[in-house]
């Protein structure tokens, strides 16, 4: 997703490729501190909900960026996505290995992983497809962040009863 963002970027704005990188690379920064808070919101509301939590948010910055009216607003909610956009990485990865038997752990995280890959693989060739058509433009920013909301709400339903052990009440 981040190729075609810096590409809507680009058409939409003028940016840079200079610029760009700096942007993305903020992103990045913020999107490695999310990673890393995820342990302490998890403590406070648990695994599934710190994934599902700051996944929607996530997503609804996503969708807002390309209806800002400008550069620095975009930019921001880029940014302010980013800063929260990581939290359901490690938590995902702690709750899968937490609900799964130890002899199943290394099969349910490839086949989280494969799942993964297999959804990024396709991405940027149907958002290619799709941002062939210039009044497209904007429109992967809205798939994806529905996608992604739904995948959050279907993963929160199925899931919030499965408590990892830890989160278990005695």
């Amino acid at each position: 997703l981040q190729s075609i963002m810096a590409y809507w970027f680009y058409v939409r704005y003028g940016v840079e490729p200079a610029v760009l990188g700096a942007i993305f690379f903020g992103a990045n920064i913020l999107a490695g501190i999310s990673a890393l808070s995820a342990a302490a919101v998890a403590a406070r509301i648990g695994l599934i909900n710190t994934m599902v939590f700051t996944h929607i948010p996530s997503n609804i910055l996503l969708i807002l960026v390309p209806l800002m009216p400008n550069l620095p607003l975009a930019i921001t909610m880029l940014l302010l996505r980013f800063s929260i956009s990581q939290m359901d990485v490690p938590t995902r990865q702690s709750y899968t290995m937490a609900v799964v038997e130890p002899d199943e752990r290394s099969a349910a995280a490839g086949v989280t992983g494969i799942a993964r890959t297999v959804g990024a693989a396709f991405a940027p060739y149907l958002t290619g497809l799709i941002i062939g058509n210039p009044a497209w433009l904007s429109a992967p920013f809205f798939i994806a962040g529905i996608l992604k909301i739904i995948y959050d709400l279907s993963l929160y339903r199925m899931f919030i009863s499965v408590k990892p052990p830890e989160e278990k009440t005695p």
